[in-house]
């Protein structure tokens, strides 16, 4: 009986054994084809996530429309200023450049000032969480 016992345990361990082997040998041969451009469209979707942050810092928006103009403004934007965060933010159904972040209304208000010069109709905002 004491046989019949150690027979059926030790059948029992040996299957666990191979069951588990078994699936970490099949685990470890999967392969995974990968677009390039999917990690490049991850790096692009991290970096305009950081960018928008939605907090208590102020903003400013320097283009309201459509799809393409707003990239054209964009880019346009970056090329003359290098210090300043900028992104596109999608709210239906238009387009918007925003730029800066800044930690206080007054320093906001300075660039306001600065940026009306180019784009007469930027406005300050301090986005909402939604």
């Amino acid at each position: 009986m004491k046989y019949l016992k150690e027979k059926r345990t030790l059948k029992h361990l040996l299957f666990i054994f191979l069951f588990f082997n078994f699936n970490t040998i099949k685990a470890q041969n999967t392969n995974v084809n990968q677009d390039p451009k999917f990690e490049q469209l991850l790096n692009e979707k991290r970096k305009i996530n950081s960018s928008i942050t939605i907090n208590n810092r102020y903003k400013i928006q320097i283009f309201n429309g459509t799809s393409d103009a707003s990239k054209k403004t964009l880019i346009q934007f970056k090329k003359e200023n290098k210090n300043y965060d900028a992104t596109i933010i999608f709210s239906t159904p238009l387009y918007k450049v925003w730029v800066g972040n800044f930690k206080t209304r007054i320093e906001a208000e300075r660039n306001l000032n600065l940026l009306k010069k180019k784009y007469p109709s930027a406005i300050l905002i301090k986005p909402s969480k939604q």
